[in-house]
């Protein structure tokens, strides 16, 4: 079947020459405080620590107004990171939101925003020892809210084959595991990722999304402050670095691990723990 031809009209140079517009510019959307963070930040002290298997999944729980790191441990390794409100699981991280409110790859100062209706920050990123990479010549850069997350259907689609260790996999197990969830019923809690420490973005040519080895190495993190009490789900992706394959066990696959940390709480009194959206359909 041929394929159906499409005549270019007399203008379409005028309309592909029109200006860009940021849909959500950002001097609008109000800064957090970095310094007031800076300033609790300097006071924490390690609570808690949680490690994630590679090829596994684990949760942990980060009480409003603590800080949280996620750390490469042992060698190059990526992690699919997914969050809810601790209180009500149908309040979770919406990585399409965020990505239109900050950018397809998140760093300091950029917050991770829940779904609607709720639509407040849940996280605020406060610290990130790759902040150094920016933008690769491949277009390339780190911690994307882009991707989805590795999930068995999507690998039955294109390979005919199952694989029982993908990132979706992997979280809702580790979500089932903590709130004594059968699988189907964690399943539909599960969802998009912050694709922490994965190196990603768009061919120049086709526009398809592309991931590339991850420069990440042990001892680096990316760390976040709680707007809220957290549960967080966090897989050790099966893609390792994330150089040549994911949902198999072919590549070289290292753990990670979460620190949870406690400030002198006296110095958020005044912080502004976001409420929920105010937002109410009159209907």
């Amino acid at each position: 079947m041929s394929h159906i031809a499409m005549t270019e009209p007399a203008d379409a140079a005028e309309r592909r020459a029109r200006r860009t517009v940021v849909v959500y510019p950002n001097g609008t959307l109000e800064a957090p405080d970095l310094s007031s963070l800076v300033k609790a930040r300097e006071t924490m002290q390690k609570v808690d620590e949680v490690i994630v298997p590679p090829r596994d999944g684990h949760t942990f729980q980060v009480p409003k107004g603590h800080f949280f790191r996620i750390i490469s441990i042992d060698g190059p390794q990526v992690g699919d990171l997914n969050l809810w409100n601790a209180h009500d699981l149908t309040e979770r991280f919406f990585s399409g939101k965020t990505r239109a409110l900050h950018a397809t790859h998140v760093s300091i100062g950029d917050r991770l925003w829940s779904n609607l209706p709720s639509l407040r920050p849940m996280a605020t990123i406060t610290g990130d020892s790759l902040a150094w990479y920016g933008w690769d010549e491949d277009g390339g850069g780190l911690h994307d809210v882009i991707g989805t997350r590795c999930d068995p259907y999507t690998n039955r689609l294109l390979s005919g084959g199952d694989y029982h260790h993908c990132c979706h996999s992997n979280l809702t197990n580790a979500l089932a595991s903590s709130r004594g969830l059968s699988f189907a019923e964690a399943e539909p809690h599960v969802h998009d990722v912050l694709n922490v420490f994965m190196c990603t973005g768009f061919t120049r040519d086709t526009h398809q999304y592309f991931m590339k080895a991850s420069p990440v190495r042990p001892g680096d993190y990316l760390e976040f402050f709680a707007e809220m009490d957290l549960l967080g789900g966090l897989s050790a992706c099966p893609g390792g670095d994330c150089s040549a394959s994911h949902s198999s066990d072919a590549a070289a696959c290292y753990p990670l691990k979460v620190e949870i940390y406690r400030p002198d709480m006296a110095l958020l009194n005044a912080w502004p723990f976001p409420e929920r959206n105010a937002y109410r359909n009159p209907a």
